[in-house]
C-alpha cells in the first residue's frame, strides 16, 4: 500500500478537513479487522488508514508533509546535504585518509561519521550516553453503545498483555474517531517518553435512534385518531422521554422537531436537534364500527392524495 496519505484516504492535495473525515469514517468501517475478521489484510488497512488520517486531521503535521518535509509515516525527511553537513568536523570520513571504495554503502560512511563524532563528544549528551527515542504509539479498537457515545461514559479495555486501561468516551462521540491517551503506548527507549494510546471507537447502531451530525432521527409510530385529532404523546430521546405535540391533521412523513434533543458536545455551542417523523399505524383488526364509520365518511369526503404524484410522474 502507498505511503501518500492522500492516495490511502482516495483525496487529492485539495481535500478538505471535513472531506478528509468523511473519507476516513467511511474506509475504517470497509477496513476495520474487527468488523472483518476473514479479511487477512484489513488489520494492515485499517493501520494504513488510520496513520494517514492522524497526519492530514492535524494542520501542522499535513503542511509540514504537503511542504515535503516529513513523508506519509511523519518521519523527518533527510536534507539534500544529509552526509555533507559533517564536511567540516575533524575526524570526517571524507577527510579521512582511509577512504571508502567505490559502491560503499553510505549508511557505512554515516554510521563513521557518528563513530567519530561521539569519540570526540561532538554528538551531545543524548548519543554520547546511548540511544535515545520515544516510544511508539499502540492501536487499539473499542466498541461502544450509541447512547454510551452520545451521552459520554467510562469504560475499560483490556490490552494484549492483560492490564487494563480506563478509556473515557467524551460525550458525542463520532463512529470511527480516533482517541489519544497520552503516555499509554509502547515504552521509550533510553529513558525516552512512551508513546501513546491510539483508539478507534466503533459505535454499535441503536434500533430507535439514527444519527446525522449532531442531530438525531426518530420514527414514532401515532393512531389514526392521533393523527386526525391531534394528541399529546411521549417520545423518546437520548436524555429520556419527553412530551410532544401531534398537530390535528398530521400525515405519515411529517417531521417534528425537538429543539436542543440531540448531541451535546463539551465546548461546541449549541446542541442538535431531535427529529421526530410521524408514522400512521392502522389497528391491525379495526371493528366492524370503525370500517362502517369510514365506509360512510368515503361517501361524502373523497380525496385522491396521490393526484399531484401523478401529474408530476408525468411530465
Amino acid at each position: 500500500m502507498t505511503d501518500d496519505p492522500y492516495e490511502v484516504l482516495g483525496l487529492t492535495k485539495a481535500a478538505t478537513a471535513d472531506e478528509i473525515k468523511k473519507a476516513y469514517r467511511k474506509l475504517v468501517r470497509s477496513s476495520h479487522p474487527d468488523l472483518h475478521p476473514d479479511d487477512p489484510d484489513a488489520e494492515a488497512r485499517f493501520k494504513a488508514i488510520s496513520m494517514a488520517h492522524d497526519l492530514l486531521k492535524d494542520p501542522e503535521t499535513r503542511a509540514r508533509f504537503d511542504a515535503g518535509e516529513i513523508d506519509g509515516l511523519g518521519a523527518e525527511k533527510p536534507g539534500r546535504q544529509y552526509y555533507r553537513d559533517f564536511s567540516d568536523a575533524p575526524g570526517n570520513a571524507y577527510q579521512s585518509r582511509k577512504g571508502f571504495g567505490a559502491g560503499v554503502d553510505p549508511a557505512d560512511i554515516f554510521a563513521e561519521i557518528l563513530r567519530n563524532r561521539a569519540r570526540q563528544g561532538g554528538m551531545g549528551d543524548d548519543m554520547g550516553g546511548g540511544f535515545r527515542a520515544a516510544g511508539s504509539d499502540a492501536r487499539y479498537s473499542l466498541t461502544v453503545s450509541f447512547l454510551d457515545a452520545a451521552r459520554g461514559a467510562e469504560t475499560r479495555i483490556t490490552l494484549p498483555d492483560g492490564q487494563n486501561l480506563a478509556v473515557k468516551i467524551p460525550q458525542g462521540t463520532d463512529d470511527g474517531q480516533t482517541l489519544r491517551l497520552r503516555g499509554k503506548g509502547a515504552p521509550g527507549f533510553g529513558g525516552g517518553p512512551p508513546g501513546d494510546a491510539l483508539i478507534t471507537v466503533m459505535v454499535r447502531p441503536h434500533p430507535v435512534f439514527r444519527r446525522a451530525g449532531d442531530d438525531i432521527h426518530l420514527t414514532l409510530p401515532i393512531t389514526l385518531d392521533e393523527a386526525v385529532l391531534g394528541a399529546k404523546v411521549t417520545a423518546p430521546t437520548i436524555g429520556g422521554p419527553v412530551g410532544l405535540t401531534v398537530p390535528p391533521g398530521a400525515s405519515s412523513g411529517r417531521v417534528l422537531r425537538l429543539r436542543g434533543r440531540g448531541i451535546a458536545r463539551p465546548g461546541k455551542g449549541t446542541p442538535g436537534d431531535q427529529l421526530v417523523e410521524l408514522r400512521i399505524v392502522v389497528p391491525p383488526d379495526p371493528d366492524d364500527g370503525l370500517r362502517d364509520f369510514l365506509r360512510e365518511w368515503r361517501k361524502t369526503h373523497a380525496v385522491d392524495p396521490r393526484a399531484d404524484l401523478m401529474r408530476e410522474a408525468g411530465r
